[in-house]
């Protein structure tokens, strides 16, 4: 690679860490550790070709161009540290790669509509999701568990709730939902 080359890489993943937090070599090689990918199955849960994803780890290209990309990598990325951190089994995470392949893109909100149209009412453990990918999303699960311990003495069914829903485990939040809507 010749000193223009190199600096063309260089200011794309310059660009990278500015758009994407880190330079998207680094940011896709954790999701393939975490998640026990090849390049080939994180490109084909992405949407997008092979090539192009060699393109954006090498910093041959700077920008992920389909927004609803860059929303699948936002899903996996939230996945990912689930899983590293053992709060989603491997069979789980798997399931949720498949529906984030699927993922035309949207907010959570959105697709809970666009869901509620379509099969009459979104699923209990899509609703559970939703709301544990919320809860997910403004904190840690540890945090999450802090404020819980807070909440108890005063207001226990809030404290569980933020429990089960922001650092238990699907199962749990859906036999929580369930048990809570008699």
């Amino acid at each position: 690679m010749d000193a223009t080359q190199q600096d063309a890489t260089a200011r794309a993943r310059e660009l990278q860490r500015s758009w994407y937090g880190e330079p998207l070599g680094a940011l896709f090689r954790r999701l393939i550790d975490d998640l026990g990918l090849n390049q080939a199955r994180l490109a084909a849960i992405l949407g997008l070709s092979a090539p192009m994803l060699s393109q954006l780890m090498s910093g041959q290209r700077a920008k992920i161009g389909n927004p609803a990309v860059v929303q699948r990598v936002q899903a996996l990325q939230e996945l990912s540290s689930q899983a590293a951190d053992g709060r989603v089994s491997a069979a789980e995470a798997a399931e949720r790669m498949e529906e984030i392949k699927k993922t035309a893109g949207g907010s959570v909100l959105n697709s809970t509509a666009q869901t509620a149209a379509s099969t009459g009412a979104p699923t209990v453990r899509r609703v559970v999701r939703e709301i544990q990918s919320l809860l997910r999303s403004v904190a840690a699960a540890g945090d999450i568990i802090d404020a819980a311990d807070s909440l108890a003495p005063t207001h226990p069914e809030l404290a569980e709730f933020l429990r089960v829903y922001g650092a238990g485990r699907t199962a749990e939040a859906v036999a929580h939902y369930e048990a809570h809507q008699s």
